[in-house]
């Protein structure tokens, strides 16, 4: 399970460091892709990505059409260099709205990068009082 908070930058080159905990997991080469349901990308073991691409397939193609285009048009293989960094790639950044610092957050099966802006205004948006409603009305 990848779980964790980091903070790190991006340099002039677009590269990032990867956390050291979440290397092994994700071992040397990986799969970056944006997330168009919230402005982060996610990043997936080889193995974790499978995974997706078949819940990907279980979706109505009509209606998740262009959900499934996006996906797959924004995802890149990456490999970690000699140094710990991955390149991300400037679309990317740009569809996220990175620009320099960055939060890398473990989300169980994968990880996600943040913008630090985004991420710090997001979390000021959440509302604990209704996942808690939402959790007891789930029965957790």
């Amino acid at each position: 399970m990848l779980y964790g908070r980091f903070e790190h930058t991006i340099d002039a080159k677009n590269r990032m460091f990867i956390p050291a905990k979440y290397k092994e997991a994700l071992e040397s080469s990986f799969k970056l892709t944006f997330n168009g349901l919230e402005k982060c990308i996610m990043v997936y073991s080889n193995r974790e990505w499978e995974k997706y691409e078949e819940s990907l397939t279980t979706l109505p193609p009509l209606q998740f059409a262009d959900y499934i285009r996006e996906v797959y048009s924004n995802t890149v293989d990456v490999q970690i260099d000699s140094q710990g960094r991955v390149v991300i790639p400037q679309f990317l950044k740009e569809q996220v709205e990175i620009e320099k610092n960055v939060v890398v957050v473990g989300v169980g099966n994968h990880i996600e990068i943040w913008s630090k802006d985004v991420f710090d205004a997001k979390r000021k948006n959440i509302n604990m009082d209704e996942i808690k409603r939402a959790m007891i009305g789930m029965g957790l």
